[in-house]
């Protein structure tokens, strides 16, 4: 769900408010219906934002009158030359003001300044800390980017308090380094905060891993390696990163693994420090197929620890027979369910999983490969027929017209043979295979030592991994983790664990937005409040003196809407 501008015309005055919108999915196609108008605020809510941003409310900013009140007496009043006040100065203030509120609710400042206490340095490490992951969140970039073009132009000097001047690239090196360090107390603060804020659960964790690649060669980082690219970057080194998330997608920490460790390599490892780190407790932990493997199953059972795994597709064929009856459980509109017992008479229970989407795609994918076969060996047929081929280079080509069309290849069974150096090609289809493919297309097996769950709660866990993979996408769309510009292992980790805090940010956005009935997409909200700037206000008097004033742009009705159902109170000015 999402939310949208609307306007709408009454009594001659135009009014904003905003519409509820879910997307859903339809034979015709995907749709939109409005879910509730979210309205406009209540006069009585009007007037107490409008009293709170007076400085009658509390508010985490000093609030200010238009001339400030020191010891000195000053004048009730002065001429203005009307035709000479202007406005000078515009920065970007609602993205680092918004983050900046987002971290006080995290209490993840005050943390910093606990575990990263001042020294003899200019400027707190703490501080600095503050602006790359505020940069992060705002304008993902490189350290030189934001020393020398973005902090300048935003309105974090007088948020954080620290000179533009005092912000250079290598100064957010340094704080970077300093920062790393405490990654674990990081993790073990942030997972309580949530807790405590959004009441949240513990008991089902979901891992998956992914990987993010380098720009350049990394020689002195030995975890930078070539392996299986999810950003189909094979040319470049890479680094592995496993994230464990709740059901609804609050990260709980991570772990970088070397670029060509496989994934299935990094499950005990991951169970282990969580465990270490947080406790065994009542948690069930869940992952995709690609973590499935004996010794994982031994270690969970060893341990005796709950999981609900995905199946590799080979063993859909030792349940050929449960997919033939009938006795399937619908859970929702083209999904079905059955719950089956261990082949091998083990303690593990299986769940079948049949959906229509995923049969419709599955068939989709099958005949465009054997097309693809097809015709591809027609071509090899007519061409051994102008001219003469070698058996060994008919078959590299059949090789290789297989592996690239794996999805369909069982289906074909082709002979090569070569007569007075003469190579031709033949083909017959086995259709016993094309059965096998049909029954089990739209079909996924589930793996579980959970026994007190019914499928559909099995189901509805595993299906949870989705947030995982969201977590990755966000990562690498609006924080720009990829590519990786920095060369050394530790500022590589560095890098990481601010994707990672910037992440954090993002997700308490996104409990909140839910929590005030804005749907569940904080990007439209964090875009709509990123708009307000901050501009100097200069007011030439009669005498000559310029009065100038540091304030926040009014809100439109549209965001005045928003940042009253997330409960934040904008300040009109801000000390300088």
């Amino acid at each position: 769900m999402f939310i949208r501008p609307c306007y709408r015309k009454k009594s001659g005055k135009r009014h904003a408010y905003w519409a509820l919108v879910e997307s859903y999915r339809t034979d015709r196609g995907p749709r939109q219906r409005v879910v509730a108008y979210l309205g406009q605020l209540e006069e009585a809510k009007r007037r107490g934002v409008k009293r709170a941003a007076e400085g009658k409310g509390k508010s985490p900013f000093q609030q200010l009158r238009l001339f400030d009140r020191d010891d000195k007496p000053e004048p009730e009043w002065v001429e203005i030359d009307t035709a000479n006040v202007r406005v000078e100065n515009q920065l970007d203030f609602g993205g680092p003001w918004l983050a900046l509120e987002l971290i006080r609710k995290l209490k993840l400042d005050e943390l910093l300044d606990r575990v990263m206490p001042p020294g003899r340095e200019d400027i707190p490490w703490s501080r600095m800390a503050l602006v790359l992951v505020i940069s992060r969140l705002c304008n993902p970039s490189s350290e030189l980017h934001i020393a020398e073009h973005y902090y300048g132009k935003t309105a974090m000097p007088d948020l954080l308090g620290i000179p533009s001047d005092k912000v250079y690239d290598k100064r957010l090196y340094r704080a970077l380094d300093q920062l790393l360090p405490h990654k674990e107390a990081l993790e073990k603060h942030l997972k309580n905060r949530l807790g405590t804020l959004f009441d949240l659960k513990y008991d089902l964790l979901l891992y998956d891993v992914t990987s993010t690649y380098f720009e350049g060669q990394c020689g002195s980082n030995p975890m930078a390696q070539r392996g299986y690219s999810r950003d189909k970057r094979s040319d470049c080194k890479q680094v592995c990163i496993g994230l464990v998330v709740s059901k609804c997608g609050m990260p709980l920490g991570y772990e970088v693994f070397e670029g060509n460790r496989n994934d299935v390599k990094t499950w005990q490892e991951i169970v282990t420090i969580m465990e270490a780190r947080y406790g065994k407790a009542e948690r069930i932990w869940c992952g995709d197929r690609g973590m499935m493997s004996k010794e994982n199953i031994a270690f969970m059972e060893s341990g005796d620890r709950q999981y609900i795994i995905g199946a590799s597709k080979g063993t859909l064929k030792q349940f050929e027979r449960e997919l033939l009856a009938e006795d399937w459980r619908t859970i929702r509109d083209g999904l079905e369910v059955k719950m089956c017992q261990s082949p091998d008479g083990g303690k593990e229970t299986y769940i079948l999983c049949r959906s229509r989407d995923r049969r419709e795609k599955e068939k989709a994918m099958h005949d465009r490969f054997e097309r693809r076969i097809d015709e591809a060996l027609e071509k090899i047929k007519a061409s051994c027929q102008k001219r003469k081929w070698t058996k060994e280079t008919i078959d590299r080509r059949v090789g290789k017209i297989m592996a690239n069309s794996s999805r369909a290849a069982g289906l074909f069974e082709v002979e090569v043979k070569e007569v007075d150096g003469r190579a031709s090609i033949s083909w017959k289809k086995n259709e016993k295979w094309r059965d096998w493919a049909t029954l089990n297309e739209g079909c996924y097996l589930l793996r579980t030592n959970v026994t007190n769950w019914s499928a559909e709660d099995l189901w509805q866990a595993y299906i949870q991994l989705t947030e995982a993979e969201a977590a990755f996408r966000i990562h690498k769309s609006d924080l720009r983790i990829r590519p990786v510009w920095h060369q050394r292992e530790d500022r590589v980790l560095s890098h990481i664990l601010v994707c990672f805090l910037a992440y954090v940010l993002w997700k308490t956005l996104h409990e909140m937005t839910k929590s005030a009935g804005l749907g569940d997409e904080p990007r439209r909200i964090f875009e709509e409040l990123g708009k307000i700037s901050l501009v100097d206000v200069v007011l030439p008097t009669r005498d000559g003196v310029d009065i100038r004033r540091r304030c926040v742009r009014r809100p439109t009705d549209h965001q005045a809407i928003l940042l009253q159902r997330l409960g934040l109170v904008l300040p009109r000015q801000i000390r300088s």
